[in-house]
């Protein structure tokens, strides 16, 4: 993952305790956030205009990308340094972590798409991951977390859920 300046700096080094973490896909279900960092924190619905949650091919998850539209979706607030570090971990691949100015004129971190080629014209649908994929996604992660920590915190190697 790419900081948003450019750097090879890891969320941990840009999205700090105290700073807020847009959430558009996975991240908004509270059984993800418990599979992954045992408990649900302190959430808030927000929004950021000039940007959706695209559907992306061959993928269960969303990709934040810029359009003339407006993506919905939680602030997270309170994570700790290790809970950042593993959101971290959990979210790598094809992100550049920046920060956004969301619709209430506070500002939030958030993991932007940057694979053009995979993005489809449909918006993701929350409704259809949580009917469809939900439940098989949350024990996913709960195998991810437990391979994460068996490995000491190394995710070289280790089949992230968003993978599948």
């Amino acid at each position: 993952m790419v900081g948003s300046a450019g750097t090879e700096g890891r969320a941990r080094a840009l999205l700090t305790p105290g700073a807020l973490l847009f959430a558009y896909g996975t991240l908004q279900f509270p059984e993800v956030l418990t599979a992954l960092i045992d408990r649900v924190p302190q959430t808030q619905a927000a929004a950021t205009t000039g940007w959706r949650a695209a559907a992306l091919a061959g993928r269960s998850y969303p990709g934040l990308v810029a359009a003339r539209s407006t993506a919905a979706g939680l602030v997270v607030a309170g994570l700790s340094d290790a809970e950042i570090q593993l959101i971290d971990d959990f979210e790598s691949g094809p992100y550049n972590l920046r920060q956004l100015k969301l619709a209430d004129g506070r500002t939030a971190w958030a993991y932007v798409w940057t694979d053009a080629a995979s993005v489809l014209a449909a918006d993701w649908s929350r409704r259809h991951f949580a009917d469809v994929r939900l439940t098989a996604f949350v024990s996913q992660c709960r195998s991810w977390r437990a391979c994460y920590e068996a490995a000491d915190r190394i995710t070289a190697n280790l089949h992230r859920p968003q993978d599948s």
